[in-house]
């Protein structure tokens, strides 16, 4: 088994798997067939012993999946949507991104923050603001994702989810990739970006709480500031759970994440768990790893020149 955790992420008919030297994708391409493509993150900052120190690593991780895994997300519904000739070029995933994180951090953080600010006027307890806030956020998120769970094309995105993380159960169990073996795991999975969001509410409220009660344009600066350090300190939480799972206390700490995961990640169809082993094989080559032994190769194409450049771009 190799030594480096992996973790992945679901994008729209397709998969991504983060390695320790690339990214790896893999799509169901209108067509019917699997396609794939690899992403560096070996080089510059990336590549660097900084990127691995704690806390920053985190931030990494975080980058990686806010603005790579945003590009593959949107280049996948491009992909999806190849057969209708519509074609998504950079300024417009610039832009999509761009005003997806500013509606995140003005729903999720700054949208609360209003709500627990009026409706806790008549008390100095800055705890009370913070709670009222962090319930806010909790009921916001969970909502969210009921409501847009809702609709098709996003239960598929769940069900590659739930592919994603059979697949990467099945190769830190040491058994072969293949769609029988990868099936008999669980949807959910201890290192999922899910719980990940879990744990960022809880920390959120700590660290608002610490801040206490101030002016309005201190509070908001201090939920962007903080955002980061939440971040950074809720990744090393996270890693920490994944290897001390076993313990009965971070089992009930780390349990609201896999309840959470009920709702993210859905039991994938044959189809979605080969797209998931393509992906996961596809990153551990680009790792110089050694592939399973007994694992299914499923047949593939490399993404055409053109779209995996407009994606790397």
């Amino acid at each position: 088994m190799p030594r480096f955790t992996y973790g992945g992420q679901a994008l729209i008919e397709g998969v991504l798997m983060r390695g320790r030297d690339a990214i790896a994708v893999a799509f169901r391409a209108p067509s019917g067939e699997i396609v794939w493509a690899e992403e560096r993150i070996d080089t510059g900052f990336h590549g660097s012993r900084w990127a691995r120190l704690p806390a920053i690593r985190g931030l990494v991780v975080l980058y990686e999946t806010l603005v790579t895994g945003t590009r593959w997300l949107v280049r996948s519904a491009s992909l999806a949507a190849s057969d209708t000739g519509v074609e998504l070029g950079r300024g417009a995933v610039a832009l999509m991104f761009g005003l997806t994180l500013v509606a995140g951090i003005g729903v999720f953080f700054l949208l609360p923050l209003l709500i627990a600010s009026l409706t806790t006027s008549s008390t100095n307890s800055g705890f009370a603001q913070n709670l009222v806030e962090g319930l806010v956020r909790v009921v916001i998120f969970v909502g969210y994702l009921l409501v847009v769970g809702r609709a098709p094309d996003v239960q598929r995105v769940f069900q590659y989810h739930g592919a994603e993380h059979k697949t990467i159960h099945a190769l830190e169990a040491g058994d072969p990739l293949t769609t029988d073996a990868v099936r008999k795991y669980p949807t959910a999975h201890p290192r999922c970006g899910t719980e990940f969001l879990v744990i960022v509410l809880v920390l959120s409220i700590i660290a608002f709480s610490i801040v206490g009660r101030q002016s309005v344009a201190v509070s908001i600066a201090s939920r962007i500031v903080l955002i980061p350090v939440i971040a950074a300190v809720g990744y090393e939480l996270l890693r920490f759970g994944g290897r001390h799972r076993s313990n009965p206390i971070i089992k009930v700490v780390m349990y609201p994440g896999i309840l959470i995961q009920m709702i993210t990640t859905k039991q994938p169809t044959d189809d979605m768990i080969e797209v998931a082993i393509v992906s996961m094989e596809q990153a551990l080559l680009a790792d110089g790893e050694a592939i399973p032994a007994g694992s299914a190769a499923f047949e593939r194409e490399p993404l055409p020149p053109m779209a995996a450049a407009a994606s790397a771009g």
